[in-house]
C-alpha cells in the first residue's frame, strides 16, 4: 500500500496553507501542531496511511486514533497535519511526494513545516528557510532568522527542494530546542512565529508553563542521578546503563 492521504469528508478550505509537523528534536513539530489543533478546536478530516508505517495506534482520552492525522480550520483557511511516530527513512521520499501532490491537488497556497533545531544560544530564536524569495522576505519581516549555510534532512528537506522544483512555496520554521526530551518551550517559540506569519492569536502561555514543569522535573531527575552516582562510586558498585 503506497503512502496516501485518506479524507473523511470534502474539504471546506480553499487554497489553504498546509502546516505540518513530524517528530524530531524536542518533538517540536508534533507538540506545536497538536497544540494548535486543540487550541483552535480543529476538525479531523483525514489520515495518512501506508503499510510501510509501523503498526501503531495512539490512545487519547480512552480512544484509539491513527497516529498521523489531518485537521481543518475553515475559519483560518489552513490544514494541519502531524505524526506521532518517527517517519521511517525508507518512507521519507514517498511521504514527501504524497504531501506535495496533495498540496498541488488542493491548490495549497504554501506549506509551512514546524520543527526544532539544536540550541545555539539562549533558546530565544526561531530560524527559517524558504524555497522562494517572497517568503524569505516574509520570514525576515516577522523576526525569523534566515539560515545562510547549513543542511536540512528528512521530510522538511524533501519538501523544500522538491517543492521548489514543482513551484510549491515551502517554509521551514525551526525553533531552538533542547534535544533529549519533549520541549514545549521550543514549540511555543515556533507557534509565536507562526502567529506573526499567518496573523493568528494563539495563546502559547500554557506551553511555556508546561515547559517550566518539565524543566523542574528534569532537574530533580538529574539531581537524583547525581546522588546515585556519588553513592555507587563510594560503595564501589558498578552502574548499569539505561537508554531512553
Amino acid at each position: 500500500m503506497p503512502v496516501e492521504i485518506k479524507l473523511f469528508k470534502k474539504l471546506s478550505v480553499k487554497n489553504p496553507t498546509l502546516i505540518e509537523g513530524f517528530p524530531g528534536i524536542g518533538l517540536v513539530g508534533t507538540v506545536a501542531c497538536n497544540y494548535l489543533v486543540e487550541k483552535l478546536g480543529m476538525e479531523c478530516v483525514g489520515i495518512v496511511s501506508s503499510d510501510k508505517f509501523p503498526p501503531l495506534a495512539t490512545i487519547h482520552n480512552f480512544e484509539p486514533f491513527f497516529p498521523t492525522r489531518l485537521f481543518e480550520s475553515k475559519k483560518h483557511n489552513f490544514l494541519v497535519l502531524f505524526s506521532e511516530f518517527l517517519i521511517p527513512l525508507n518512507v521519507i521520499y514517498e511521504l514527501s511526494n504524497c504531501l506535495l501532490n496533495f498540496s498541488a491537488k488542493i491548490k495549497a497556497k504554501k506549506i509551512i513545516s514546524l520543527a526544532g533545531i539544536s540550541i545555539m544560544g539562549e533558546q530565544d530564536e526561531v530560524f527559517g528557510i524558504a524555497n522562494n524569495k517572497e517568503d524569505s522576505e516574509l520570514l525576515k519581516k516577522t523576526g525569523v532568522k534566515l539560515i545562510r549555510e547549513g543542511a536540512s534532512t528528512g521530510v522538511n528537506a524533501m519538501l523544500l527542494i522538491e517543492g521548489k522544483s514543482k513551484g510549491i512555496p515551502v517554509i521551514s520554521l525551526l525553533a531552538e530546542s533542547k534535544p533529549g526530551y519533549i520541549d514545549p518551550f521550543a514549540a511555543s517559540l515556533v507557534l509565536e512565529s507562526l502567529n506573526r506569519i499567518l496573523n493568528l492569536k494563539v495563546d502559547t502561555t500554557p506551553l511555556r508553563e508546561e515547559s517550566k514543569r518539565i524543566e523542574e522535573s528534569m532537574r530533580n531527575i538529574l539531581e537524583r542521578a547525581k546522588v546515585s552516582r556519588e553513592h555507587y562510586s563510594k560503595t564501589g558498585e558498578s552502574l548499569g546503563q539505561t537508554y531512553i
